[in-house]
């Protein structure tokens, strides 16, 4: 049950804040560089998920 209100409260999040990009009129008006901003998404994912595996890798060694 927790993971799926995690999972809830995670997708109305992201939804709520695309909704400012929105009104901008998409990525066609968009002040930010979209590149720049999907590259920083990337990398923060991909640490997300390495530090996630370190962290089990390291747990599961001291058991």
């Amino acid at each position: 049950m927790k993971r799926l209100l995690l999972l809830a409260f995670s997708a109305m999040f992201v939804f709520a804040a695309t909704l400012p990009l929105h009104a901008q009129g998409g990525c066609v008006n968009s002040p930010e560089n979209p590149t720049v901003v999907l590259a920083v998404v990337g990398s923060a994912g991909a640490f997300f998920v390495s530090a996630r595996a370190r962290i089990k890798a390291r747990r599961n060694a001291s058991k």
